[in-house]
């Protein structure tokens, strides 16, 4: 599906802070068939992930000590006026607005439960051009031991409404926006390791579950969870090389 803009509070880009940059370039390119296309010196080694010539992901040198991870950012009208909503709520400002030249201009969070994430203030660069297609961006997931904290944060600060989906299992919530399925919430349960922290995963669509998780392994990364049935599709958590999460989903019932 292609993008040509995004409805403020709905999740629009990702990007992956790793300590190896060649490294990672390299695995994601193999797995999923992206373009890499650096963006420059003065990007600071900042790369654009794309499909046919469209911006699907970014990948860029992490910015902070600890393991590699990737970033759900959310459109918003002003990030400057999202700063104050997310203090407002209780949230962290970890970076405060600033211009991505004239891409955008974004800023850094933590929500009240820990999890880490930005928003985007459009300007040329809309965020992902293609989602939902096999090597893309299809979900965004809140992972969280303090569902009731999250509920209200995200509800103040993007006007998100949180509905139980017990389809998807019983501590399974969807984010919904002006009734439209924005993303998901799962809360951990004791069978987490208790140093996992809260945080939001992101799902990459692929044709074939079994066949990318054999994939990953082939190309250095590591299996988390293995391929299971979930909701509408075949899931599984992956690492890469450096270490980095991402979850697979082979759809087989229409979201």
């Amino acid at each position: 599906m292609e993008k040509t803009s995004y409805a403020p509070g709905t999740p629009s880009w990702i990007d992956l802070g790793t300590p190896d940059l060649a490294g990672a370039t390299a695995f994601y390119s193999a797995l999923f068939g992206w373009e890499i296309v650096d963006q420059g010196p003065e990007a600071g080694g900042y790369c654009m992930a794309e499909i046919g010539g469209k911006p699907v992901a970014g990948l860029g040198n992490a910015q902070q000590p600890g393991p590699p991870y990737w970033t759900t950012y959310i459109t918003v009208e002003s990030a400057d006026a999202a700063v104050d909503k997310v203090k407002s709520a209780g949230g962290q400002v970890l970076v405060e607005a600033f211009d991505i030249f004239d891409s955008g201009r974004m800023a850094v969070f933590m929500d009240p439960t820990g999890a880490v994430f930005s928003v985007w203030q459009p300007v040329k660069h809309i965020g992902a051009a293609l989602v939902n297609e096999p090597g893309t961006l299809i979900w965004n997931e809140l992972t969280t031991r303090e569902p009731d904290k999250a509920r209200a944060f995200y509800t103040e600060v993007f006007g998100w409404a949180a509905e139980d989906d017990p389809a998807a299992g019983p501590t399974y919530t969807q984010w919904t926006l002006d009734s439209e399925s924005i993303g998901g919430m799962i809360v951990m349960d004791d069978k987490w390791p208790s140093e996992v922290p809260s945080h939001w995963m992101v799902y990459f669509n692929v044709a074939n579950a079994e066949q990318s998780v054999a994939r990953v392994t082939e190309l250095g990364g590591a299996v988390v969870v293995p391929p299971f049935p979930a909701g509408p599709g075949i899931c599984a958590v992956v690492q890469d090389p450096q270490g980095a999460s991402f979850s697979l989903i082979e759809v087989t019932v229409q979201m």
